[in-house]
């Protein structure tokens, strides 16, 4: 007897849930098209942190930028550990950019002369921040890992 996807019968796909700071979707791999549960990052978890960073940017504003940036690269790496897992990608370069450009703003407000352009903050100061890599592989690698057969 043939699988069953629940289309015959009037089922739907399943609603999209909310666990442990993901948002899980239902969706295909691009490699098979098999179903697969994507997960990113919530976005309202994602908003909060990013104004918990910037009402410390604006505290941390007249401070060297050695120490704002040893701040920063412990705040994103911490960030990354949890939410670096498959199909976050896009949210992970979100939040990146989010937190380079609130950072500029903070250099930029210094003074009312500022000198900091994208580029110039990307160049000097943007490559020390964490790059987004994969921390978690997928959940079958570890089970294959764990459990050889």
């Amino acid at each position: 007897m043939p699988l069953n996807d629940g289309k015959d019968v009037g089922l739907r796909r399943p609603e999209t849930f909310d666990f442990l700071g993901f948002t899980h979707i239902c969706g295909t791999s691009p490699t098979t098209g098999w179903f697969m549960v994507k997960r990113k990052t919530i976005g309202k978890r994602m908003t909060a942190k990013l104004k918990e960073i910037k009402a410390e940017l604006i505290l941390r504003r007249h401070a060297p930028n050695v120490e704002t940036l040893k701040w920063l690269q412990s705040v994103m790496r911490g960030y990354f550990q949890y939410h670096a897992i498959p199909d976050n990608w896009s949210r992970l370069g979100v939040f990146r950019n989010a937190v380079l450009r609130m950072w500029l703003r903070q250099l930029r407000r210094r003074s009312q002369r500022h000198h900091w352009t994208w580029e110039k903050l990307r160049d000097r100061l943007g490559h020390m921040l964490p790059e987004i890599r994969l921390r978690h592989p997928y959940p079958n690698v570890r089970f294959d890992a764990k459990h050889p057969r």
